[in-house]
């Protein structure tokens, strides 16, 4: 049996991974950390009610468990919080990487770690793995520095560069970009949406994917992970209205500059793919597609 911790395991990936992991119970023993109560749904796996951003607590769970994994899905993702509160930020986005850094090495075990297209200033879009990083905002740079914490490390690692993830799981205690316009279209709620930022969604099914793909293959270092086509984010809400058959007319384009936001968001990102495809064999699909797949998931 491979152990697997999951951190974070009440949130959307979380729970998406409990989900795909435990249809093979047989082959992974899992773990979910999260704090407060389970919220999964489920109690096919062992539950830890945790704050894992207390180390002695943390240290001391994950070496009784001895995992053969960590998949850490814990963040603080709120990107204008992030800017407010930069001490929270740091314990939670980089503190908690150095801790579990330190226990994988102690224990062999591997980390597969989630990171963001925040880390580039989105000047150009169709980032690769390797391009240069140039944070925007404090979200950002806490993302970046828990790569590098890992770049830095002996452990075994993965790290998985993702954009906009959007899905539904049992009880969620936040919405997503999909799930907010859908919701608002059926309420026949007016919402304005930027139309100047261009983004690869990610849906949360395939996320969860690549990171069992990740643990099967033994693979490391660094992968995107998105769809296939670069929307604006107008055009993503769009999409969304006409896969739901919903009525469009309710969205309203407005420009990033009018949002007066805390933290700047970059303009451009978008993912290349081309590794991903390469060495995990994982092809994702746009984002119409991804979303039709969703709906079928609601039916």
């Amino acid at each position: 049996m491979i152990k697997v911790v999951i951190t974070g395991s009440n949130g959307l990936l979380g729970q998406s991974l409990l989900n795909l992991l435990l249809k093979e119970n047989d082959k992974y023993d899992v773990y979910g950390f999260s704090r407060g109560v389970n919220r999964s749904g489920r109690n096919d796996f062992q539950y830890i009610s945790i704050d894992i951003t207390n180390k002695s607590q943390l240290t001391e769970e994950l070496l009784k468990i001895k995992p053969d994994y960590i998949i850490n899905t814990a963040a603080m993702t709120q990107v204008d919080a992030c800017e407010n509160d930069k001490a929270k930020c740091d314990i939670l986005n980089v503190e908690v990487v150095e801790w579990l850094a330190a226990i994988c090495q102690e224990l062999s075990a591997h980390l597969i770690h989630i990171s963001t297209d925040f880390i580039f200033d989105g000047k150009k879009g169709w980032y690769k793995e390797t391009d240069e990083p140039n944070p925007l905002s404090y979200y950002g740079l806490s993302k970046l520095k828990s790569e590098q914490v890992l770049e830095k490390s002996n452990i075994n690692y993965t790290i998985l560069r993702t954009i906009l993830v959007y899905g539904k799981v049992f009880d969620m205690s936040r919405s997503n970009i999909v799930l907010w316009v859908k919701e608002s279209l059926e309420n026949k709620r007016e919402i304005t949406i930027v139309d100047d930022q261009y983004r690869t969604p990610t849906y949360v099914e395939d996320l969860a994917l690549a990171c069992k793909i990740s643990m099967d293959k033994n693979a490391t270092g660094i992968f995107n992970i998105s769809s296939s086509e670069l929307l604006s984010i107008f055009d993503i809400a769009k999409q969304v209205a006409a896969v739901f058959n919903l009525d469009d007319s309710y969205i309203k384009s407005i420009s990033t500059a009018t949002l007066n936001q805390t933290a700047n968001r970059p303009i451009k990102t978008g993912f290349d793919l081309s590794k991903t495809n390469k060495e995990l064999n994982f092809y994702p699909k746009t984002f119409k597609d991804d979303l039709q797949r969703f709906k079928e998931t609601l039916m």
